[in-house]
């Protein structure tokens, strides 16, 4: 009885669910897949995958499935978010991730992101967004991001023009303020040639801030307010320009651990300058409660030029085995000698080929007797090894 009951359970339902997947979907397909699968570790997530579709706007993003959790809509054609971009009918409270990278998004529109209170990873990596209010023909919104009430991560790594002005860390600041990212705990800006923050204080608008990524971008220093980051545990510079940090900038480093706080940092591929102040950076790193990432990629160079190709390596005294030393010397008068002699060795064994080369004709008259003495002797052994081989067989 329990199973036929079950049975026409079955019968009734599955119809009716089936349809009403695919009706939600069928604007999406076949370009896209949409079902259930797993995603960075959560299983049975409702995924819409819109990957190299070809789409150029954004306007099929008004029929996505109520259901979805997971928005993949990359690699595109998309140079403008429109207003609304995910309708006005329904609310998204189901969606948890959107993927927007790789799509070419030169603006987005200051009420394009509606309905997405739960969103918690916001990506749009690979783009060409323009922010800056000094870029012509730009439109400036500072609250472009305030409807993420629940986002806990942003990545906008390599996110902005190429051409965007120095006004785009002003800029972005705007947006962390006027956007009430609150919860935000992973900001991601790599790779977008920041060269400095005007205004020290630009982080401080996102107080539970605890990964802050801004490798290979162009920082020479920490001039930047960390002390207002509670939470920070986690900060990348590494490949930036940082030739030297400050007693101040370390002193700032140091008062996590003295708050009894973990806080990790990534200082290497940087262009670090021997001398006094590496010195000082060697003690620090000693003595300092601040985990060092990567400390066996920390170098200095003993040039001012960051762009040197000549150098040799060896160890610190100040970190040994630990931290390597760079410098950039001129070469000796051993190196001379040894460069003179290497050349005339090239020079003469050219001459040599030359003068073979030239002659060859009469030195093949000459050789030729003892050429052919030498392949009969071949023939008769090679002959005489295969019919020894032959009679064992």
């Amino acid at each position: 009885m329990v199973h036929r009951l079950a049975g026409l359970i079955l019968t009734l339902v599955l119809p009716t669910l089936i349809t009403s997947l695919l009706q939600n979907c069928q604007n999406f397909t076949p370009k896209c897949i949409c079902g259930q699968e797993d995603y960075y570790g959560k299983h049975d997530q409702y995924i819409v995958n819109c990957t190299n579709t070809g789409f150029t706007d954004a306007k099929i993003l008004e029929n996505l499935p109520s259901e979805t959790q997971v928005l993949i809509f990359s690699g595109n054609k998309i140079s403008t978010l429109p207003w609304n971009v995910f309708g006005t009918m329904n609310n998204h409270s189901e969606l948890r991730v959107i993927d927007m990278s790789n799509n070419g998004i030169k603006e987005i529109r200051g009420k394009s992101y509606h309905h997405v209170p739960n969103v918690e990873r916001l990506i749009l990596n690979h783009n060409e967004i323009s922010i800056a209010t000094s870029e012509p023909n730009n439109h400036h919104h500072p609250r472009v991001f305030s409807n993420f009430d629940s986002l806990s991560e942003l990545h906008l790594t390599n996110a902005f023009a190429d051409n965007t002005s120095e006004d785009l860390a002003a800029d972005l600041h705007d947006i962390f303020i006027n956007s009430e990212l609150r919860h935000l705990n992973k900001l991601h800006l790599e790779q977008n040639e920041i060269t400095g923050f005007r205004d020290p204080n630009v982080f401080c608008s996102l107080p539970n801030l605890m990964d802050l990524h801004l490798g290979d971008n162009l920082l020479r220093d920490l001039h930047f307010n960390l002390s207002c980051l509670e939470h920070l545990r986690f900060l990348d510079l590494e490949r930036n320009q940082v030739m030297a940090l400050k007693d101040a900038d370390l002193a700032v480093l140091d008062s996590f651990p003295q708050r009894h706080k973990n806080l990790a940092i990534d200082l290497s591929g940087n262009p670090f300058v021997c001398g006094h102040e590496m010195e000082h950076l060697c003690a620090w790193l000693r003595v300092s409660q601040v985990r060092i990432r990567n400390k066996n990629a920390i170098t200095c160079t003993t040039s001012n030029s960051i762009n040197t190709d000549k150098h040799t390596e060896g160890h610190s005294d100040c970190l040994p085995h630990t931290l390597l030393m760079t410098q950039v010397q001129p070469p000796s008068s051993h190196t001379l000698v040894t460069f003179v002699l290497t050349a005339l060795t090239v020079v003469l064994l050219s001459l040599v080929c030359l003068l073979l080369y030239v002659n060859r004709d009469q030195i093949s008259y000459q050789l030729r007797p003892v050429i052919d003495s030498v392949t009969r002797k071949v023939q008769y052994t090679s002959i005489g090894k295969q019919e020894e081989h032959e009679m064992v067989l």
